[in-house]
């Protein structure tokens, strides 16, 4: 009999969450403000990424760089990159999609700063590494973030802007890079840094990751601060141990998935 009540308490707030899809896909000044800052750590990877092509041939011959040592130093955004996202999952899962996104402009504005007041290859260096590092955690929580907030018929569109952010940075950072120093180019990728930063105090966190840690107070709180949901029996429903459940149950993939017999082709495909 428990059970049978629990099938129809599933079913019921699963046909509640069908019957207020439109009021759950309602797009709020708070969602719209949440996916902007999101997207600031998207222009900061841009920036990282396009910041080396226009400031060659200036930083080499102010720091009297070799060759090498200056394709080393582009190289290492990569390197700080790989090491990032080795750890970007566990660091979201344990102190949250925000805070992981504090994190990195931390890191990323430490790496812009010694890039800007260095004075040798060394420093350099170290605030390559640093910056990577950050990109690392930003290139993982950011979409993660985004998918986790935004409504199902928006989602597709808002993680794309993530995409396109990058882009844009690019591009920013190469032609404004023509016509200034590259110590300043580095001083202008701190910006979309200290915006992030400061924006994460005023936007709310993942439900989802909040579900998932059992918080569901707070997870009420930012359901409905992100879509405006006022149906107090809806919210009930949807932190109800039923529709939960779920969330529990989820087991963590790992790397083992991609030696799987049906994961080969896809294990491949990564690798091209």
């Amino acid at each position: 009999m428990e059970g049978d009540g629990g099938r129809r308490e599933e079913s019921m707030g699963a046909h509640l969450l069908d019957e207020k899809r439109e009021s759950d896909s309602s797009v709020t000044g708070v969602l719209l403000f949440s996916i902007f800052t999101a997207v600031c750590g998207s222009l900061v990877c841009g920036c990282a990424v396009g910041y080396t092509s226009p400031v060659e041939s200036a930083m080499m011959a102010d720091l009297g760089l070799s060759t090498a040592e200056f394709s080393l130093f582009g190289s290492l955004l990569t390197v700080g990159g790989l090491l990032g996202s080795l750890v970007s999952g566990k660091i979201a899962d344990y102190i949250g999609r925000k805070r992981t996104m504090g994190l990195s402009d931390i890191l990323c504005l430490i790496g812009w700063l010694a890039i800007a007041c260095s004075q040798g290859a060394w420093s350099l260096d170290l605030g390559r590494v640093l910056l990577g590092f950050g990109l690392g955690l930003t290139v993982f929580v950011v979409p993660v973030y985004i998918g986790e907030i935004a409504p199902k018929d928006l989602r597709g569109g808002s993680v794309l802007v993530h995409q396109l952010v990058i882009c844009f940075g690019i591009s920013l950072m190469f032609f404004v890079g023509l016509v200034i120093t590259w110590r300043i180019l580095a001083l202008i990728g701190i910006i979309p840094c200290l915006m992030q930063l400061l924006f994460t105090f005023f936007i709310p966190e993942s439900p989802r990751w909040l579900v998932k840690i059992g918080q569901d107070k707070e997870f009420e709180a930012a359901l409905h601060c992100l879509r405006g949901i006022m149906l107090m029996y809806l919210l009930k429903q949807l932190t109800s141990k039923s529709i939960l459940q779920p969330f529990k149950r989820y087991q963590k993939p790992t790397s083992c998935i991609c030696f799987r017999k049906n994961m080969h082709m896809h294990s491949l495909l990564d690798l091209g």
